[in-house]
């Protein structure tokens, strides 16, 4: 049996938590969370807090991809 060479990848990221995204950007992380987990759209929470639609686009995108947290120099 040949021996299976699997490569090392790095334990951490350099992504931004989407919590630091929504504080850049002056969004309630917590308010954020719970207006995706009760399916509002980008309008109405771009509207609850006073950004673009487009903000409240790409915080969801990063949602969507990543998940909330990004991993950080974990071994």
């Amino acid at each position: 049996m040949e021996p299976t060479f699997k490569p090392s990848r790095a334990p951490w990221s350099t992504q931004p938590s989407l919590k630091e995204m929504a504080d850049e950007v002056g969004v309630d992380f917590d308010r954020f969370i719970a207006g995706l987990a009760a399916n509002r759209s980008d309008t109405e929470l771009a509207a609850e807090f006073g950004v673009e639609p487009q903000v409240i686009y790409h915080l969801r995108d990063h949602f969507e991809r990543y998940g909330i947290h990004s991993i950080m120099g974990q071994d």
